[in-house]
């Protein structure tokens, strides 16, 4: 058989993810079986029946079965400027192809060359604490400041919170979706979703046009984790999706990370749980980066540096600011993972209040607290 260009391989992938009855891992094992997708889809009715498969499957792959679908796919992904990467071809991400359930296409809106890059994952709850908020956001900005592409599913809560993170300080981010990505989800997210856009990339493997159904989402988890070197759990609840993540991680030999949480908090149940089962337990970014290969990490820390990193984060819990006089003063009397009311500030920094006023408004303005509706006010990690 003749050679065929990447594009009609990459649509004869995309069509056999099209066929009824074909899942994922059956396609790869036909294609490994054949030596290419149109290799299956130039055999025999015979041969695909001899390669395992039942008979209807074997004549829908023979008639062409998903095709022309496949074919208008790729149309209307290049009005939207979507790449379609196919599995086997030399954009696939490597670390993907590890898994045991690799996806047969990714959808790809952005920067696709950061596949291919380093990466963390950084999940957790959708209704995080303030301190969740704060560890996710910092953490994801120390990491993507070290060249580390920052992966996560853009819900709500912590997952937005790693991306904004990351592109805060003009760091590369990856959004993957339990949708096709010409679906906006959730809505309020149009702004992340753009800036993401930017500078980052937005992934699925669902076609385009798929509806966020609830059950798309512990499969799309699988790629966040197997995209990554390793998984970081901020909160989670006993249930939490993000438990889900770990686990697909552990499975895929991934390094497994938490964040420990106050143990009155059911949002500190996930990452609690994972550290008693063996995670290892993250309250800087040297903590995720040392797990590495030596490898990776002479690439991420230079040799030059790299004690210095250790020891600066050694000394630091989760980023503690150098500040002195009133900041000092106010900013002691705030705590990351509960609102403080201004008065209350007033009172235990005992201070006149046009100074502490004045504090709250230069550590705001540097970034190091946050204000909260109602004049409450939280440290940012």
């Amino acid at each position: 058989m003749a050679a065929v260009s990447n594009e009609v391989a990459g649509q004869l992938w995309l069509a056999l993810g099209r066929v009824e009855g074909l899942g994922v891992r059956s396609a790869q094992k036909l294609v490994e079986h054949f030596g290419s997708p149109e290799a299956v889809y130039g055999a025999s009715i015979s041969s695909l029946e001899g390669a395992g498969l039942p008979h209807q499957v074997a004549v829908r792959i023979r008639d062409g079965t998903g095709q022309q679908e496949a074919e208008r796919e790729l149309a209307a992904a290049g009005k939207l400027d979507c790449k379609v990467i196919p599995f086997g071809t030399s954009d696939y991400p490597p670390l993907l192809k590890q898994i045991a359930d690799p996806p047969l296409v990714l959808y790809v809106r952005g920067d696709a060359s950061l596949l291919a890059r380093h990466s963390v994952a950084i999940v957790g709850t959708r209704r995080p604490s303030a301190y969740g908020s704060s560890v996710a956001h910092r953490l994801a900005s120390d990491l993507a400041q070290r060249q580390l592409v920052i992966v996560s599913g853009m819900a709500r809560g912590v997952d937005s919170a790693a991306h904004r993170g990351a592109l805060e300080v003009n760091g590369k981010t990856i959004a993957v979706f339990g949708c096709g990505v010409d679906i906006l989800y959730p809505r309020d997210n149009k702004r992340l979703a753009e800036n993401i856009l930017a500078g980052g990339a937005l992934i699925s493997e669902f076609p385009l046009g798929t509806s966020p159904q609830p059950e798309n989402f512990p499969i799309r988890n699988r790629i966040i984790s197997g995209l990554s070197l390793g998984v970081v759990i901020v909160e989670a609840a006993e249930y939490s999706g993000s438990l889900i993540t770990a686990r697909l991680a552990s499975e895929q030999d991934r390094e497994v990370y938490a964040v420990p949480g106050n143990i009155t908090s059911p949002q500190s149940f996930g990452p609690n749980l994972l550290i008693k089962q063996g995670a290892k337990l993250v309250d800087n970014w040297m903590d995720v980066v040392e797990e590495f290969p030596a490898t990776i990490r002479a690439q991420l820390i230079p040799a030059a540096t790299a004690s210095t990193a250790s020891e600066e984060a050694e000394t630091r819990s989760l980023f503690e600011p150098s500040l002195s006089g009133d900041q000092k003063a106010v900013y002691d009397v705030l705590r990351p993972d509960k609102a403080t009311f201004v008065d209350d500030v007033f009172t235990e920094a005992q201070l006149p209040q046009p100074r502490v006023l004045a504090a709250l408004l230069e550590l705001e303005m540097s970034g190091f607290i946050r204000q909260l509706p109602g004049k409450n006010f939280v440290r940012k990690l």
